[in-house]
């Protein structure tokens, strides 16, 4: 098989493009749970009641509020995510001096998911701030916070160009990258190592089916969020309540939930989260790496 770096890394692009849909459709609904609960906690006794009040207030599409920007928000940071990836493999291969075709550690698969979540961060913070904002839009204006909502991308992305510049669609950036970076190593990390214990014989990991992905993904998703949740937490509340004019730095918001709400606020909506976690990560790898192995085959010889 003949590829070269510029080729690897269009099919890393696209086949994270692919992965990142097939992750928003299948856990979109949890996912909007999550961010209601984690900005309002005292608004929800917890995701049932989030989902009965939801339906109630907005109806079945309310669970979809902020589709769009997700799907872009997703598509976006598990392009750049999977291309960085494979781009970072080779970094740490040749740090720890290892020949071309030599298969990573699981550590060492950690550790450049770790390094290219930094790149996808850039990506992602804009996008997902459009998101967090659309999911919450309606318990900011029952909370009396703001007083007219936005219902569409543009109308968001409009306000805060027209409030803060271009620079504030990276309202949560610095969160972001806290939950990034750390919370990737253990995704791959937990994905390469689902994808061990299931191999036996002389079988690879590039030769397991769609179950075996499926559940190594689930696990890297759960292993990501059990790290980072608290940190997503912060990040949510500084991304939508931004809206409401010049929000609090990450320490400050931390310290404030911390101080007035206990720890346990940090937690809200993990529920739905880890849910989630399980077929939107394993629909995201088994995706990936199928459409990966597709478009690989294009360029054997």
């Amino acid at each position: 098989m003949k590829t070269n770096n510029t080729i690897q890394a269009a099919i890393d692009l696209t086949a994270g493009a692919a992965g990142g849909t097939a992750c928003v459709l299948t856990g979109q609904p949890f996912d909007t749970a999550k961010v209601k609960m984690q900005t309002f906690p005292n608004l929800y006794r917890g995701l049932a009641d989030c989902a009965v009040k939801t339906y109630k207030q907005t109806g079945f599409r309310g669970f979809y509020k902020g589709t769009s920007p997700a799907l872009l928000a997703n598509i976006s940071e598990n392009s750049v995510l999977f291309m960085s990836y494979g781009f970072c493999q080779r970094v740490v291969r040749n740090l720890v001096g290892l020949e071309k075709n030599t298969p990573l550690s699981n550590l060492h698969n950690a550790t450049a998911g770790s390094f290219a979540a930094a790149f996808a961060s850039l990506a992602l913070c804009p996008t997902e701030l459009v998101k967090c904002r659309l999911q919450a839009m309606h318990e900011m204006k029952l909370s009396g916070k703001i007083i007219e909502g936005h219902n569409t991308v543009w109308s968001v992305v409009k306000s805060i160009i027209s409030t803060d510049g271009p620079m504030g669609l990276y309202h949560g950036l610095s969160s972001t990258l806290l939950r990034e970076v750390p919370g990737y190593f253990f995704f791959f990390g937990g994905y390469e190592l689902g994808r061990t214990l299931f191999l036996s014989g002389e079988k690879t990991k590039d030769q397991l089916g769609v179950v075996p992905l499926m559940v190594s993904g689930g696990i890297g998703g759960i292993s990501l969020w059990l790290v980072v949740f608290p940190v997503d937490c912060v990040k949510s509340r500084i991304q939508v309540l931004s809206m409401t004019g010049k929000q609090e730095g990450f320490m400050r918001t931390f310290a404030r939930i911390l101080r007035n709400e206990g720890v346990l606020a940090l937690y809200s909506g993990l529920m739905p989260t880890l849910i989630r976690a399980f077929p939107a990560n394993g629909a995201l790898f088994v995706t990936y790496e199928y459409s990966r192995k597709l478009m690989m085959q294009q360029f054997e010889d």
